[in-house]
């Protein structure tokens, strides 16, 4: 019987700098939105269309240190993870749930001043290291799914 398959692989644009907060452990989380778009011409008009979804990212550990310190609205990202639903009761006792993306690899598509692009996975051999000039691979042992 097969286990299933959770996988999610974006390419699109932060919709704002990633906002970093802290476990009580101080373990980083970071959290952003990234807009995908796609267009298509329209069969009864002739007109393009274009439609944007956003999702949202959450990355935990030193990759969310490096999206904080890299990352800026508008910037271009490859980002791969799972999709997590987070279910709630409000406070008037409606049912409300919100779907993200936990992510484990990010790749940076569009660096400052450069034209190369930077990849942080949470399962590669260098660990816990800044990225020099913004290029390189990164790990992280303790994230916490």
């Amino acid at each position: 019987m097969s286990r299933g398959v959770n996988k999610v692989i974006l390419v699109g644009n932060l919709g704002q700098k990633p906002e970093i907060r802290y476990t009580k452990d101080s373990k980083p989380i970071a959290s952003f939105s990234i807009a995908t778009s796609e267009s298509w011409k329209d069969k009864t008009t002739g007109d393009m269309v274009e439609k944007t979804e956003w999702h949202n990212v959450t990355f935990f550990g030193r990759i969310a240190e490096v999206a904080e310190q890299y990352l800026d609205k508008g910037s271009k990202v490859f980002v791969e993870g799972k999709l997590q639903t987070d279910k709630w009761e409000d406070e008037n006792g409606n049912k409300r749930s919100a779907t993200k993306v936990i992510g484990n690899n990010m790749q940076m598509l569009d660096s400052k001043g450069s034209n190369n692009s930077s990849s942080f996975d949470e399962s590669s051999s260098a660990q816990n290291e800044a990225p020099a000039s913004q290029e390189g691979s990164f790990s992280e042992e303790d994230i916490p799914f």
